[in-house]
């Protein structure tokens, strides 16, 4: 009896080392890939650490007190490019902070308009001066990136950005703020862990709410219709938490990108969130088209667009719950 049970607990613990290695080698696997639910896309890419507290638990945020909420609500949107400029964005502004708009500067306008239907105030600039350093940008409680590229920052605002989140800062990544500061490890980081690679056709497609506990997602449908350029992205993101994504079956088009990415089959995210090297970012790759801020458009998914981002902005600020 008692050689049978010594047998029993020594096939027990054989099989409890062998399921702990297979373990470890499903983890390994899947950090290989980056995303081991995507079947297609970008392979074999490590598990980049870019050396910092990233992910969805809120003990990676710093909330040193930086931030006063009876001082109100105030966000900066900088859409400086040095690179392509996408037309929403139009002419390149003027030196200074809130320069004069144009018509013609949609995202602009349509960022102001929508922190003043919804109770904050949004300066904007395009002037590397007012951002070169950190007590600047800690006048706000997020700074948004929308549709910069290349190397839209010098060495001051480098150091600033990071300064400004490592002390809780809010940070709202939006459509070409993945083709930004390429270069910089942090930076990508601070993406998700992601970049911009390329995109198919400019085509309508669904977008699948994936996660609609966030603030950005709950008021949203599972499944709406929408029109993008259906960025691809190498690396892909990790550590984050993905709220939505696009059905590549619905894209007619194809998904295939201009310079040969075959898309990310089931799981193509374009919403994410996440709490990094101390601070708050939220994130989509959607938001390339001008009719989106215009409120009398029939442009698919409009409405259900500014709504993913006026939440996004919210909760990046700490105005409303976070990556919830």
């Amino acid at each position: 009896m008692i050689e049978s049970v010594r047998r029993h607990r020594g096939l027990t613990a054989f099989v409890a080392v062998v399921l702990a290695i297979a373990a470890v080698l499903v983890i390994r696997s899947q950090a290989a890939t980056g995303h081991p639910s995507a079947t297609t896309g970008a392979q074999q890419l490590g598990d980049p650490d870019y050396g910092v507290c990233r992910g969805v638990d809120p003990r990676c945020y710093h909330n040193w007190g930086n931030f006063d909420p009876t001082k109100g609500w105030r966000v900066l949107l900088f859409t400086r490019t040095a690179g392509p400029r996408h037309a929403n964005l139009g002419p390149a502004l003027a030196a200074g902070l809130n320069p004069p708009l144009t018509a013609a500067n949609v995202v602009q306008n349509g960022v102001v308009a929508l922190g003043a239907a919804n109770g904050f105030a949004v300066d904007w600039t395009e002037d590397l001066a007012q951002v070169s350093s950190p007590n600047q940008l800690f006048r706000y409680n997020a700074v948004i990136f929308f549709s910069t590229s290349r190397d839209a920052l010098d060495d001051a605002a480098q150091t600033a950005l990071r300064q400004y989140i490592r002390g809780g800062g809010g940070f709202v990544g939006a459509h070409n703020a993945f083709g930004t500061e390429y270069n910089w490890p942090w930076y990508e980081g601070l993406l998700g862990g992601a970049n911009y690679y390329d995109h198919g056709p400019e085509q309508t497609g669904t977008v699948r709410t994936v996660d609609r506990h966030d603030v950005s997602t709950s008021s949203l449908p599972s499944r709406w219709g929408f029109e993008d350029e259906w960025y691809n992205l190498v690396p892909y993101p990790s550590k984050v938490r993905i709220l939505a994504t696009v059905d590549e079956s619905t894209l007619t088009r194809g998904v295939a990108g201009s310079m040969g990415h075959p898309g990310h089959g089931d799981t193509h995210p374009v919403a994410w969130c996440q709490y990094y090297d101390g601070g708050r970012a939220w994130l989509t790759t959607l938001g390339h088209d001008a009719a989106l801020f215009d409120l009398n458009a029939t442009f698919p998914g409009a409405a259900e667009y500014r709504s993913l981002l006026l939440g996004g902005i919210e909760s990046a600020m700490g105005m409303k719950p976070f990556c919830r």
